[in-house]
């Protein structure tokens, strides 16, 4: 494999199980060192994309690639160079969260010739704030979360595939979590995060790609799927700003405040029209102004927003998408 080539490739994956299109002529690539988000409410297709990767299934058609390699036929050999994080782990429950760890680290090391490092072991189980005297079947979700994190995090691996990996953590560790993320990016390690939560995959992705029913709908950096989406601009100026509520790539067009406190306009504008609404805004003499570029929440709710609101939720309040 060239030093170059991506380390994950599929190319028109497909996966059925029965009537059931689990995977629909999906393509994702992940190159070495990026940390790619992976995103999608339940049933999108995410864990059958992993379990594909593992070598756990076997695609139905398409063309899938680990370093080079086929997932399914050379599984063994893949393993030596990826650690897998699911979002339940279980575990051994009478032994130790230590021995837990230390046997899956010296099953990973297994016939690579390469010993784990202790240390780096010792400093994640302090940096977690895990009790690895304890037996695993008194730990809660989130210790046993962070078991294998860590068994993940200190093994010798090229790729780390993580299906929800924060489940059952609370902030302090995610953001403990955020750290170690970047450092494995910066230490030349892929990462292909799956995670309802999206301000982790904001935070931590090069790049982005949003699976809905079995196929990828969006892919990119944040910034090139932000041109898709919708800019908010409040924005206060000397003449009215009324004039924009009628363009048809100004949305939600409104007025807050008050002639004593100041009125501002508040409106949404389609992504490739930003420069233009600030044409016109100059205009009519600007006094302040504030942009607030597309989240990853809009993005998603772009594709989701429909089967959100069929069932009855609103789309303005959502923060994960589960």
């Amino acid at each position: 494999m060239s030093e170059n080539a991506p380390v994950i490739s599929a190319v028109d994956l497909v996966k059925e199980f029965g009537p059931v299109r689990a995977l629909d002529d999906l393509n994702l690539s992940i190159a070495p060192g990026e940390v790619h988000g992976f995103l999608g409410p339940n049933g999108a297709g995410k864990s059958t994309t992993m379990r594909v990767l593992l070598g756990l299934l076997r695609p139905d058609s398409g063309t899938i690639r680990l370093f080079g390699r086929d997932p399914w036929r050379d599984a063994v050999e893949l393993h030596r160079r990826l650690a897998y994080v699911p979002g339940d782990v279980e575990l051994w429950p009478n032994l130790t969260g230590g021995e837990a760890i230390d046997v899956f680290l010296r099953l990973r090391s297994r016939g690579t010739g390469r010993a784990f490092d202790p240390t780096r072991r010792d400093e994640l189980i302090e940096r977690f704030d895990l009790d690895p005297r304890k037996k695993t079947r008194t730990y809660s979700k989130g210790n046993r979360q962070k078991v294998a994190l860590i068994a993940a995090l200190a093994a010798e691996v090229d790729l780390l595939l993580l299906d929800e990996p924060t489940a059952g953590l609370d902030p302090l560790m995610e953001a403990v979590f955020q750290e170690v993320i970047h450092e494995a990016k910066a230490a030349g390690r892929s990462v292909l995060l799956s995670s309802h939560i999206l301000s982790q995959v904001e935070a931590l992705s090069d790049r982005i790609s949003i699976i809905r029913s079995g196929n990828i709908v969006e892919s990119g950096t944040l910034s090139e799927l932000r041109h898709m989406t919708r800019t908010t601009i409040e924005v206060q100026t000397e003449s009215p700003a009324d004039e924009l509520a009628s363009v048809s790539f100004v949305h939600a067009f409104h007025t807050e405040g008050s002639p004593s406190t100041g009125e501002r306009s508040v409106f949404e504008v389609d992504g490739d029209h930003v420069g233009e609404v600030m044409q016109r805004l100059a205009g009519l003499g600007v006094h302040s102004i504030v942009a607030h570029p597309p989240t990853l929440e809009q993005l998603l709710m772009r594709h989701y927003g429909d089967d959100l609101s069929a069932r009855g939720v609103s789309t303005s309040t959502q923060k994960k998408v589960s």
